[in-house]
């Protein structure tokens, strides 16, 4: 369902929806400071290529999680379309596991894959995946109809954007997670609240 590499032709429907998921840039983990961090010296620069990305979609609207790595990845975008970014709460990463268990070295992508493979596994202190799942796609879904027809770009970040996207096609799991980049950019077109079409627009 992803079309990756160049943007193909798009026959135009009409009320058809368009969000742009737009996966942070790269951003230094620093513990302690999953919020507050911001995005590194090539992440600012990789922002800047996400805006000329988008800088002919048309965008309506932009919203981002309320992280620093994620506002930052589409400030430029917004500041150039002369909008305001909208922080929505429940956009915001998977709590991965609370701040008193850390993965066991060398764990973390076998840790992943339990919390795609088994939705209701959490690690201790976390969100399983349902539980992010569900708050992340009713955010999608609110936004589905009150900005019906438009396109709104969304400041996010690997887990939850692929949590959505699955919410809507089961193809997206945890290899797509895996494939993914910082930063990554994803069109997906939607009549009224069926996810019709992907098209990757960031090339690595």
């Amino acid at each position: 369902m992803v079309t990756d590499g160049a943007r193909i032709a798009e026959e135009v429907v009409v009320n058809q929806t368009v969000i742009y998921m737009v996966r942070h840039a790269e951003s230094k983990y620093i513990p302690g400071m999953e919020e507050a961090r911001g995005l590194s010296e090539k992440g600012i620069m990789d922002a800047l290529f996400v805006r000329d990305i988008l800088r002919t979609e048309e965008i309506d609207a932009f919203f981002s999680s309320p992280y620093q790595r994620a506002i930052q990845t589409v400030e430029p975008s917004a500041r150039e379309a002369g909008g305001d970014i909208i922080l929505i709460e429940d956009l915001k990463e998977r709590t991965l596991a609370g701040e008193d268990f850390q993965v066991p070295d060398g764990h973390f992508f076998s840790c992943k894959k339990q919390l795609y493979d088994d939705f209701h596994f959490a690690l201790p202190g976390g969100e399983s995946s349902s539980e992010a799942q569900y708050r992340g796609s009713q955010v999608i879904l609110k936004l589905l109809e009150e900005h019906r027809g438009k396109k709104i770009a969304i400041g996010t970040h690997g887990d939850i954007m692929t949590l959505i996207m699955n919410y809507f096609n089961r193809e997206y799991d945890f290899e797509f997670w895996r494939s993914t980049s910082m930063p990554d950019v994803y069109k997906l077109a939607f009549e009224d609240k069926e996810l019709k079409h992907v098209t990757r627009y960031w090339a690595e």
